[in-house]
């Protein structure tokens, strides 16, 4: 009686052994066919607005209309994310992810073929949706695989966007606009590649989604996510902090991200060009630093990165309106890589915040995220024409004082900070 306890005991631990490795190693495969399909994902929803001027001239469309699509890609592209993301907490769907490509691709090749106004706002609305589904789902997933080392899983998934959504406009400019709303149908391609690329994942996420007892006991003890919750009250002012900083970073970045160019070209009178290979370097920098604030991040916490990104960036953006053009572009490449450090922190810790309800936090803050981007553009576009591109420059730095609020984020029981 006594062996077969011994005997019981050995195996039981030698599984948790098993499991302990498991749950430590960083699948780094998964995590980079991720941020791949991610890559893939953000480059078909780029092509999007490339569309503009053609859609515009050939169906006459006002600029209200305009907005209008815009305005029904980015509902079902941020909007939707959140509510994605409380389903599949509780329901979660291995397969999800091909299912929101394949969203994607019906739209990209509707859109290439509309041929009324209805039809392009219906289009639309699909391809944002089959980012809605996507985003939320790989980032738990990126999550699964991360053996501990969450922020550089989310840095190396976050980068694929970044990449995506800065090729986007080139291969816009180089095909759609050549050859016209058809060409869009192109890039359907991109959108088979990624189903092939995410029934692998979907079936690594199937196996590993639902692990044995043991599993789930030795998870609890190794992630940090499973750590008491902090009272709702501080979770709600906490992820009301993470907006905050979302917001002043992300309207930032759009100043630079939609209306570089034509700084460049307004005040130091750069060809077309040359403006755009200082796009191409700040882009750059937004790469660059994405995968050091994720890396740096797992060492020494979230909320210094946090301090870093906002408030680091700030002297920075104060003196770019002053600089030469020599100086403009190391100075944007510096605030382009300072502030994508932020990111990750932000969304491992509000996932840390939430913990079980992964999808959920993915899904806001990557919706907030895009949705705060395209209001920015916007309501700097608006103060652009009231006054002047350098303005917008010399105001923007300001909002990069709501940093401060990092001040007042709880240090969450059980999470390394």
């Amino acid at each position: 009686m006594a062996d077969r306890v011994l005997e019981a005991s050995s195996s039981a631990a030698a599984t948790a052994a098993q499991t302990r490795a498991v749950v430590l190693t960083t699948n780094f495969s998964v995590i980079l066919s991720l941020s791949f399909c991610h890559l893939l994902n953000d480059t078909m929803q780029s092509l999007v607005p490339a569309l503009y001027p053609i859609l515009k001239s050939s169906y006459g469309l006002s600029f209200a209309q305009v907005g209008l699509i815009t305005l029904a890609f980015q509902f079902t592209a941020s909007m939707l994310q959140p509510v994605v993301g409380m389903y599949t907490d509780r329901r979660p769907q291995p397969y999800s992810l091909t299912v929101g490509i394949s969203i994607t691709l019906v739209g990209l090749l509707l859109m290439s073929q509309a041929s009324s106004y209805p039809m392009i706002l219906l289009a639309a609305m699909l391809i944002g949706m089959g980012s809605s589904i996507f985003h939320p789902e790989a980032s738990r997933v990126a999550r699964m695989a991360a053996g501990g080392r969450y922020g550089l899983a989310q840095s190396l998934f976050q980068v694929g966007g970044n990449i995506g959504s800065a090729s986007g406009p080139l291969l816009a400019a180089f095909v759609v606009v050549p050859h016209g709303q058809s060409s869009i149908g192109w890039f359907s391609g991109l959108a088979l590649v990624a189903i092939v690329v995410l029934i692998q994942v979907g079936g690594w996420y199937s196996r590993n989604r639902t692990p044995a007892r043991p599993a789930a006991r030795s998870a609890r003890v190794v992630d940090p996510t499973r750590a008491a919750a902090l009272p709702r009250r501080k979770v709600v002012l906490a992820v009301a902090i993470l907006v905050a900083l979302l917001f002043s970073k992300n309207v930032y970045s759009a100043s630079l991200g939609s209306y570089f160019t034509f700084y460049l070209i307004d005040k130091f009178h750069l060809p077309v060009q040359t403006a755009q290979f200082y796009l191409f370097a700040f882009l750059a920098g937004i790469v660059a630093g994405t995968i050091a604030g994720g890396t740096v991040g797992d060492r020494v916490g979230r909320i210094p990165v946090m301090w870093f990104s906002i408030l680091g960036a700030l002297p920075f953006a104060l003196m770019l309106p002053h600089a030469n053009l020599f100086w403009t572009g190391i100075l944007a490449v510096l605030i382009a890589f300072i502030m994508a450090s932020a990111f990750s922190a932000i969304l491992v810790y509000a996932q840390e915040l939430l913990p079980g309800r992964v999808g959920l936090a993915a899904g806001v803050f990557y919706g907030v995220s895009f949705g705060l981007g395209g209001l920015g553009a916007a309501a700097l576009g608006r103060l652009a024409d009231y006054t002047s591109i350098a303005t917008v420059y010399r105001v923007c730095p300001l909002l990069l004082l709501l940093g401060l609020l990092v001040a007042f984020l709880p240090r969450q029981p059980g999470a390394v900070r």
